[in-house]
């Protein structure tokens, strides 16, 4: 048994067929965007969190081609919205095409430049923030988002494992260097509880930080 084997099993069982997230996958890679989306798996749980805390006000940082944009919207509606911030033009629209052909266009804002920028100009409160965009900057990206988020919001950090380099204290990779620091300001951010979950599965070896604003 793999990794991938289980999470194919589970999502074989739990997820049923979906041809507009099915139709994402295909329109990012034929437009050759990087296969680094969340998994099914991963974007479900999304989705049931944000249910779960009877979100309205979604902020995504990182929208590649839009398929955990989907997933998030789709929690929200029909009253609410997303606001997600993507810096690179052909991406972002290959995620609005994919949003629109998934009947949520007037649920999802596509904000199209640097994030740090677009954050920068955004109100708040939003109900939970998804942080899945470059590692350098993920200090910078969760210090926006809990200045947007509401008392009790959430806070998930995508990709804060990196197959176990997150320890490498020596590591000159601008991924683990950028996870290492905002592991640094998430240990030391007294507005927030926080914890870290590893997983394994068909993205491999990594994890995420949840963190709940006080």
């Amino acid at each position: 048994m793999t990794w991938r084997d289980v999470d194919d099993y589970y999502t074989g069982l739990l997820l049923d067929e979906d041809p507009a997230l099915d139709a994402a996958l295909e329109a990012n890679a034929e437009a050759g965007l990087p296969a680094i989306d969340v998994s099914p798996a991963q974007g479900k749980m999304l989705h049931l969190l944000a249910r779960a805390i009877g979100a309205r006000r979604i902020l995504e940082v990182g929208t590649l081609g839009g398929y955990s944009t989907i997933w998030l919207a789709r929690a929200v509606q029909p009253e609410g919205s997303v606001v997600t911030c993507e810096i690179d033009p052909h991406h972002a629209r290959v995620a609005a095409a994919n949003i629109a052909r998934a009947g949520l266009a007037d649920t999802v804002d596509v904000r199209v430049g640097p994030a740090v920028d677009t954050l920068a100009g955004l109100t708040g409160p939003f109900d939970l923030a998804f942080v899945d965009a470059d590692k350098a900057s993920n200090a910078e990206y969760f210090a926006h988002a809990l200045r947007l988020s509401r008392p009790g919001g959430v806070i998930v950090v995508d990709n804060v494992v990196r197959g176990g380099r997150v320890v490498e204290e020596a590591s000159t990779d601008a991924a683990v260097v950028g996870t290492r620091r905002f592991a640094r300001a998430l240990a030391a951010e007294e507005r927030v509880d926080a914890t870290v979950i590893q997983t394994v599965g068909s993205k491999g070896h990594d994890g995420f930080a949840l963190a709940v604003v006080r």
